[in-house]
């Protein structure tokens, strides 16, 4: 019996994958616990359809983080620190303060987590980021470390 699997079967393979089963294999565990649908001429073209609409949006997502990547890599986010007379900060900055800084600077939110800093940033001036947009997809940016007005 063919099937389309609903979820990803170790065995069999990951979800969306067309595979030939036995037919109780099929009957008595795929089906019943929602893993599996029939493979009929309607669910085939629904599957496609589906692959076809994911390839729209993946392609979609490309575009824009390589769209975004552009745009951080021409600008300069200037992130302001509190700082002693030397140019050492109180402190230091991190990825979450380079993430506000952005928002506010170019109005783009972009998660924490995806933003790499240099270790140790404890004083001020420029230092190199990289920020991960997408598979594959790295921004290169700077970030000017300022006094910041008290």
């Amino acid at each position: 019996m063919k099937v389309i699997l609903l979820n990803d079967v170790k065995p069999l393979g990951q979800t969306g994958v067309v595979v030939e089963v036995a037919d109780g294999y099929a009957r008595n565990y795929l089906l019943p616990r929602g893993l599996a649908a029939e493979a009929s001429k309607g669910s085939l073209a629904l599957l496609e359809q589906q692959r076809r609409a994911k390839a729209r949006r993946d392609a979609e997502a490309i575009a824009d983080a390589q769209e975004l990547a552009v745009k951080l890599e021409a600008a300069v986010i200037s992130v302001p620190a509190k700082s002693g007379g030397n140019g050492r900060l109180f402190g230091g900055v991190t990825n979450a303060n380079v993430s506000e800084a952005i928002h506010r600077d170019l109005g783009v939110e972009i998660d924490r987590h995806k933003i790499e800093v240099p270790d140790n940033i404890k004083s001020l001036g420029s230092y190199p980021v990289e920020i991960r947009l997408g598979k594959n997809i790295v921004a290169k940016t700077t970030v000017k470390v300022v006094a910041a007005a008290n």
